[in-house]
């Protein structure tokens, strides 16, 4: 098959949820021998030719919060007619309102809801107002509706009658890294509280921010990651930093891999997900993850991880006083988590699970 990736930043993934499931999809379907291509955002992708065996269309976008990604899936599409592609997957809300424009060449299409995005607080009100609007299309545009989670999965059926299909995101088995690179920044094993993800108001940052400089402790907490057309809000959170709270930007590679394997422990404070890749790969590591109680989270966890009440800073600091004054209390939960996120959420069963359903809409074989 012919297949097209619209509605991501690009690739290489260096932050985003959205651009780390295309990437890993992606990779999968090319190995299998279909041609992927992913339309990339010139400031996001440097590179050009192929990745992982996927083909990079760099396609230029208006860089603004509010016509940045509007822009670059119009210009997308637009070449996309020209490209004689069997499936053209369309990924987020926004998007979704060109994924009728490519059935006009009889290819099919396919929207991905990662989330809600209307539900961002960094939206103001009629920005939010549209992409509520964009619900519609997303689920009678498109051949083929597919969302991250059960929760979802709900949502739209009550909304709109819609059945969509529940492929969700997923995570690698990782190999831990000893503590190396790190050390530069006075980070050791076990010695500091992690989180991971964009600085931007509905992961919760500045409820775990408050919350950490409430608990006695030696313990550090890190901030990795950075603004997502966040500015004002990451300035706001700059008035925690201390050398109790470190921020370290958006941080990959070998230097993420390193925090996520000497991590005492990780926070997931997020008011609302769609299904957090950051949450996975916390518990693929064998994490102790302090999950926010949002239906998403617990959707992923089970009985794996500990939770606490969302937005509610007092029993966030009173969870986290808990675990970290019992290293026992947070090997027991690392016990569970990892066999159990590694058996339910497996790149390479997702991967085939698309495949599976790009073939029923072609009528191709695997």
């Amino acid at each position: 098959m012919r297949i097209a990736m619209v509605g991501q930043k690009g690739i290489p993934a260096t932050y985003g949820g959205i651009e780390r499931h295309v990437e890993e999809v992606g990779s999968r379907l090319a190995k299998k021998g279909h041609e992927v291509a992913v339309y990339c955002r010139m400031y996001y992708t440097k590179r050009t030719g192929l990745y992982h065996g996927m083909k990079l269309v760099r396609r230029p976008s208006i860089n603004t919060k509010h016509l940045d990604t509007a822009s670059h899936c119009f210009v997308s599409t637009v070449d996309v007619l020209f490209r004689n592609f069997d499936v053209v997957h369309f990924h987020a809300l926004g998007p979704s309102v060109f994924a009728g424009i490519p059935r006009i060449t009889k290819a099919r299409t396919v929207v991905t809801v990662h989330g809600l995005d209307w539900q961002r607080e960094k939206w103001g009100p009629f920005a939010s107002w549209i992409l509520k609007r964009c619900e519609y299309p997303a689920v009678r545009f498109p051949n083929k509706t597919v969302v991250v989670s059960n929760t979802l999965q709900r949502y739209f059926m009550d909304r709109y009658s819609k059945e969509t299909v529940v492929i969700p995101n997923g995570t690698n088995v990782p190999v831990p890294r000893p503590a190396s690179q790190i050390r530069k920044m006075g980070l050791e094993e076990g010695n500091y509280v992690l989180f991971v993800g964009r600085l931007v108001p509905e992961k919760g940052v500045h409820y775990l921010a408050e919350a950490f400089t409430k608990v006695d402790t030696d313990l550090k907490l890190v901030l990795a990651g950075g603004s997502s057309f966040s500015d004002s809000y990451v300035n706001k959170l700059r008035k925690y930093q201390s050398d109790k709270i470190l921020f370290l930007d958006y941080v990959y590679g070998d230097v993420l891999e390193e925090l996520w394997s000497n991590a005492y422990m990780v926070v997931q404070p997020s008011t609302m997900e769609g299904l957090s890749i950051s949450l996975l790969e916390a518990l693929s590591y064998g994490k102790c993850v302090l999950i926010s109680d949002i239906p998403e989270n617990v959707e992923v966890v089970d009985d794996c991880s500990p939770s606490f009440q969302t937005k509610d800073v007092a029993d966030l600091t009173e969870k986290l006083r808990t675990l970290v004054k019992d290293p026992e209390l947070v090997k027991s939960y690392e016990v569970k988590c990892r066999d159990h996120v590694l058996r339910k959420f497996s790149w390479d069963t997702i991967a085939d699970s698309l495949e599976d359903l790009f073939c029923d809409m072609t009528g191709l074989k695997r």
